[in-house]
């Protein structure tokens, strides 16, 4: 049987989900939360899950790197629905949104360096704004912001807002290396795969009003979030690919998912530990309670 599109889904069920890592590393405890969460949290509203993998910066990207994090999911029981979406095959579109941007005189080009932003407060100024032509060294696309603060309800942490040009500034949508920003690639590929509701860790609670902001100026759809706490280690540093978190054990797939529901406030009950990890995810899907999840920013890993 065929499945069906994710638009044909969304009118059945309301809910389209995903999970979109970027293959820096294998899956470690932290990003299996997330993509648990969000698992979870669209099965238990009948929902859709889908896969996109984040692969928009090659030299970062181990050879083999998503195929392994896509494996390990697997392993852990969670599967997704249709097609795995990959960045690196989506250039021509972020090229199309960019150029509509430019058209529009909705952005503009920028050397500033790291130091000079830094002087400004870490808040862009928008000092080349008015540039008249673009210069000769590499140089970003800032997007324009405006003085409107951009605010939402999350689901787990309640209301957040920021105002975005003086908290923020313009910000970059395509880098100086031309690999084109998280910030338009992220609103492009969600608008893309019709998302509906976005599950993911609260160091992305920051970005969030960016992408509403970009969401808004493109005349696309709004989205429902949820941001999880993120995992730290014993010095309060983020688990993270780049600081070589340990990749999760999939050989022990029952106490992993165990730990994860437990971290998730969902308060299994002990003799789930041993069951296998179909059985411990349809348990969780049915038991699924998002606001058992802590309204903090991080939590310890022991």
């Amino acid at each position: 049987m065929q499945k069906p599109t994710a638009s044909q889904f969304s009118a059945e069920s309301g809910y389209i989900g995903r999970f979109a890592p970027s293959p820096t590393g294998p899956l470690h405890f932290g990003s299996l939360l997330a993509a648990l969460a969000s698992y979870l949290d669209a099965r238990a509203n009948q929902g859709k899950w889908l896969m996109r993998v984040e692969d928009l910066d090659p030299l970062r990207e181990p050879v083999g790197s998503a195929d392994h994090i896509l494996q390990q999911l697997q392993d852990l029981g969670m599967d997704w629905d249709d097609e795995v979406l990959y960045q690196s095959s989506r250039l021509d579109a972020y090229e199309e949104v960019l150029h509509k941007l430019q058209e529009d005189g909705l952005c503009y080009t920028c050397d500033c360096t790291r130091p000079q932003i830094r002087e400004m407060g870490l808040v862009y100024n928008g000092s080349c704004r008015e540039r008249a032509a673009p210069p000769e060294v590499p140089y970003a696309q800032r997007l324009k912001t405006d003085a409107l603060e951009i605010g939402f309800i999350d689901q787990i942490q309640g209301h957040f807002a920021q105002q975005l040009e003086g908290e923020v500034g313009d910000f970059v949508i395509r880098r100086k290396d031309e690999l084109f920003a998280y910030q338009l690639a992220v609103v492009v590929d969600d608008a893309f795969q019709n998302i509906t509701h976005v599950v993911r860790g609260w160091d992305l609670l920051d970005s969030t009003p960016r992408q509403i902001y970009l969401q808004r100026v493109l005349k696309y759809q709004k989205m429902h979030y949820a941001h999880i706490p993120i995992i730290v280690d014993a010095k309060g540093q983020k688990l993270s690919k780049q600081a070589f978190a340990p990749s999760i054990k999939t050989d022990r797939a029952s106490q992993t998912i165990f730990k994860a529901l437990t971290f998730l406030g969902q308060a299994p009950p002990a003799e789930l530990a041993t069951e296998l990890p179909k059985s411990q995810l349809e348990w969780a899907i049915d038991s699924w309670e998002v606001q058992g999840i802590a309204k903090v920013g991080s939590l310890p890993l022991e």
